[in-house]
């Protein structure tokens, strides 16, 4: 599936600037569905990851089927398209979210694709490679041990579940040190409309706690 969108320079700020909580917070208005991943690791907790959806469906590798024959690459194109820019990669763990499904050398193309991010409900090898990256990575951990002999992409460009929560092609990720939301495409002003409402909702609230007078004072 193509999509040429584009994300405006300072979206990314703008979310990172709300944080995850709030922007769950305003998915739950917004939608009834559930849009939350729960933390997770990064090489580089510092940096928000946020972009377009591009994803690779991993599953339980297995020797007898056409796509073990496959390469990662094969995946990685297909799922990125003509318009790789922007975009995170998102990959699903294939049941094995403790198992390593990727690290810095395959990832590498990420930096030269000029991707917002990789988003992996597995773990990565190379966390010293992938923090040097232009990119945010968050993951489930480090892993030291390859895991090609026990998870394989499957297919790209697909919706695939990712803790818990379906993401299709084209959602908008964001990730920080509090853990991750999907917004749907089309959804995403109403979102950030209601993140702000919610902002503003709580610096309300902060200011009238600060004016409450202690019992029996």
């Amino acid at each position: 599936m193509e999509d040429e969108r584009t994300i405006p320079a300072d979206q990314g700020g703008v979310l990172a600037a709300l944080g995850c909580a709030t922007l769950v917070d305003a998915m739950g208005r917004v939608h009834g569905h559930r849009a939350h991943i729960l933390p997770m690791a990064s090489p580089d907790p510092g940096r928000p990851l946020f972009g377009l959806a591009a994803t690779i469906a991993y599953m339980p590798w297995r020797d007898d089927l056409e796509q073990s024959s496959r390469t990662f690459a094969d995946y990685y194109y297909s799922a990125l398209g003509s318009t790789p820019s922007g975009k995170v990669l998102v990959l699903s763990s294939g049941g094995f979210p403790e198992a390593s499904h990727g690290g810095g050398t395959k990832l590498s193309r990420a930096a030269h694709h000029g991707l917002a991010g990789v988003l992996a409900d597995g773990r990565l090898r190379d966390f010293g490679q992938l923090r040097a990256y232009p990119f945010p990575t968050w993951c489930r951990g480090e892993a030291t041990r390859w895991g090609g002999d026990t998870v394989m992409p499957f297919m790209a460009d697909v919706a695939v579940e990712f803790g818990g929560v379906c993401v299709t092609p084209g959602d908008y990720a964001f990730a920080d040190a509090s853990g991750a939301v999907i917004i749907p495409a089309r959804s995403l002003e109403r979102v950030l409309d209601a993140a702000r409402r919610i902002e503003a909702e709580e610096d309300r609230a902060a200011r009238d706690i600060r004016r409450e007078e202690y019992p029996g004072a």
